[in-house]
C-alpha cells in the first residue's frame, strides 16, 4: 500500500486519513527473505530485492502523485526515471534472475521469472486497504497502526510467486518441467500478467475516488 506522504519517509496518511507508519515493512521483508532463502536461496534473493526496490519507492516516491505502470512508463519515455520505474524494472529483473536459478531450460527460466515478478507487482497493486496483503503483521495492519508499503507487499508477492514456481517440479527436473510442469508455469504466468494489468487499473481507480 502506498499512502499519502506526510513529508517523513516512514509515515503515511492511509485511505481513511489516519497517520500510520511503515516500520513493519523492513521486518516483513527481512523475515520473509530469510525464510525463503532457507528453502531456496534464489527465492530469498528475489524477495530481498523486491522488498528493497519497494522500500526505495516508498521513501523516494513519497508525495509523487503518479501511480500505476503506465504513468511511470510515460515519464520514462519523456526521459524521467521515477522511483516507480526503478521499482518496476528492479523487481522484474530480480524475478528473472531467480527464475533462471530455479529452472533449467530457457523457456522455463523466463516463465518462472514472469511468475515471480508478476506476483510481486500484483500483490502490491491490490494492497489498497488494511489486511489485503499482510500476514505477519495482520493485527497492526488491520488496526491501521502500520502498513506494509510497497516494500512489504512486493516481498510477500515475490515469495508467493517463488512458491508457485517451486511447486511445479524440482529445480533440475527436466521431466517435471516438460508437459504438465511447463503448462502450469504458462498458466500462472498468463494469470499474473492479466491480474497485474487488471490490478493496475483497479489501483488507479481506487486512488481516484
Amino acid at each position: 500500500m502506498r499512502g499519502k506522504g506526510l513529508g517523513g519517509g516512514w509515515e503515511r496518511e492511509n485511505h481513511a486519513g489516519r497517520t500510520v507508519d511503515l516500520y513493519a515493512a523492513p521486518a516483513v521483508v527481512a523475515g520473509t527473505a530469510l525464510a525463503a532463502a532457507r528453502v531456496r536461496p534464489a527465492a530469498g534473493f528475489a524477495v530481498l530485492v523486491a522488498g528493497a526496490c519497494g522500500g526505495y519507492d516508498d521513501v523516494a516516491g513519497a508525495g509523487d502523485p503518479r501511480r500505476g505502470f503506465r504513468a511511470h512508463l510515460s515519464a520514462l519515455r519523456e526521459g524521467e526515471v521515477t522511483s516507480g520505474a526503478v521499482k518496476l524494472f528492479g523487481v522484474s529483473a530480480a524475478g528473472l534472475v531467480a527464475g533462471a536459478l530455479l529452472k533449467e531450460r530457457p523457456v522455463d527460466k523466463v516463465l518462472a521469472g514472469v511468475v515471480i515478478a508478476g506476483a510481486a507487482h500484483f500483490v502490491n497493486l491490490v494492497d489498497l486497504r488494511p489486511g489485503r496483503a499482510a500476514g505477519a503483521v495482520l493485527p497492526d495492519d488491520l488496526g491501521e497502526r502500520t502498513m506494509l508499503g510497497d516494500a512489504g507487499a512486493h516481498a510477500l508477492g515475490a515469495v508467493l510467486g517463488a512458491a508457485v514456481v517451486a511447486g511445479w517440479g524440482s529445480p533440475r527436473s527436466s521431466e517435471a518441467e516438460s508437459g504438465g510442469g511447463r503448462a502450469g508455469l504458462v498458466a500462472h504466468a498468463a494469470a499474473v500478467i492479466a491480474a497485474a494489468v487488471y490490478g493496475d487499473q483497479v489501483s488507479e481507480f481506487a486512488r481516484s475516488v
